[in-house]
């Protein structure tokens, strides 16, 4: 078993080790792929913060944390966003991984998953997409905000939900992010909308 392989069992067991029943709900009757894609690796500056990392997780996320950067140097690490949206600065601390999905290393239609990093300082400002998703913080210390209200501490292992086309956004402070997330019910290669913004 590779270790993108090896990631995609960690990312599945731990999802269904999970008893929040939003998430539960979110992942029932999904077909987990397991036919895997042939895609050459691709780094990002942001990686580096993930293999520079001292374990801040505990438990079943510090085991899934482990298994990515175990794997990090086999992953096709992208970027949605160009130096237009957001400037050069925020694509050094940016990047995300397609585990699963349309693009990812796995083939799925239904759903998408995978992991997003986000650098030290970083401001991933409002944004909205059709899609309904799940983010798990991995790390603690992330400001998250949904539907415009104050930005507010998550911590690892939290469940945050956002429904289709909420707006939403993060911030990081002197540590990274590092976030699973989950996609379903919209074009699930979609780029966000950023808010305020036609695209």
């Amino acid at each position: 078993m590779s270790g993108v392989d090896e990631l995609l069992v960690a990312f599945r067991d731990y999802l269904q080790s999970r008893s929040d029943l939003l998430l539960q709900h979110f992942i029932d009757g999904f077909d987990w792929p397991t036919e895997e894609r042939a895609l050459a690796p691709r780094d990002l500056p942001v990686v580096s913060h993930l293999r520079e990392l001292d374990q801040v997780a505990a438990g079943a996320e510090r085991a899934l944390l482990g298994r990515l950067s175990h794997a990090a140097d086999l992953l096709h690490w992208a970027q949605t966003y160009s130096i237009t949206d957001f400037g050069s600065d925020f694509l050094q601390r940016y990047g995300w991984v397609e585990l699963f999905g349309t693009r990812g290393h796995f083939a799925s239609e239904e759903m998408a998953g995978g992991f997003l990093l986000l650098g030290p300082d970083v401001h991933y400002p409002d944004h909205h997409h059709v899609a309904e998703e799940i983010y798990i913080p991995l790390t603690d210390g992330s400001l998250w905000s949904k539907d415009a209200q104050p930005f507010l501490p998550r911590w690892s292992g939290e469940v945050i939900h956002h429904p289709s086309n909420i707006r939403h956004a993060m911030r990081t402070e002197d540590q990274p992010l590092v976030a699973l997330y989950l996609w379903r019910g919209g074009p699930l290669a979609q780029k966000s909308i950023i808010s305020g913004r036609t695209q």
